[in-house]
């Protein structure tokens, strides 16, 4: 039994072509302009939920460091709460369990650079009731753009208004 490759190669081509963009899609779109089409967005595909380390040791940082820039680009205060990974992308949500306790941190920084799995910020240990090195519970849940304001608390609405000057 002899099989022509070429002509199932072309056959499976075009089920692909028409399976993956549509019957009527980009292929379409395409010809009907000589081939000079705009190329299709590719289709969105829900990532499934990664888990780092669904539990590791954590460290805090703060007060020598603050004032300087993250690995991500925000200024270092006691406001800011956030985790360094050392692997995980800037702006990577990770929601981060201790004695009860939980909080959604973003990525800001790289590190530890210690044996620890994760750095908090001085404000999410405050937030979190941790003085000390501790075992933490945690899960990525997400993402978000990384910003300079990325790990700042909300303005209130009174600082909002008075464009974030403080009376005083």
């Amino acid at each position: 039994m002899r099989i022509d490759f070429r002509k199932t190669t072309a056959s499976l081509v075009l089920a692909c072509a028409l399976t993956c963009t549509g019957a009527g899609g980009a292929l379409d779109a395409s010809a009907a302009t000589g081939g000079t089409g705009a190329p299709a967005a590719p289709a969105a595909r829900a990532k499934p939920a990664r888990k780092v380390h669904t539990s590791g040791i954590a460290t805090w940082f703060g007060p020598g460091f603050f004032g300087q820039r993250t690995a991500c680009g925000q200024t270092l205060t006691p406001a800011v709460i956030g985790v360094a990974h050392r692997t995980l992308p800037c702006g990577t949500l990770v929601k981060v369990s201790y004695e009860g306790r939980s909080l959604i941190l973003p990525v800001l920084d790289r590190g530890p650079y210690s044996r620890a799995d994760w750095d908090l910020t001085a404000g999410a240990a405050q937030a979190l009731g941790i003085t000390e090195t501790v075992r933490i519970a945690t899960r990525v849940v997400g993402s978000t753009a990384n910003t300079p304001t990325l790990g700042l608390p909300a303005a209130s609405p009174a600082s909002a208004l008075a464009g974030g000057a403080v009376s005083g």
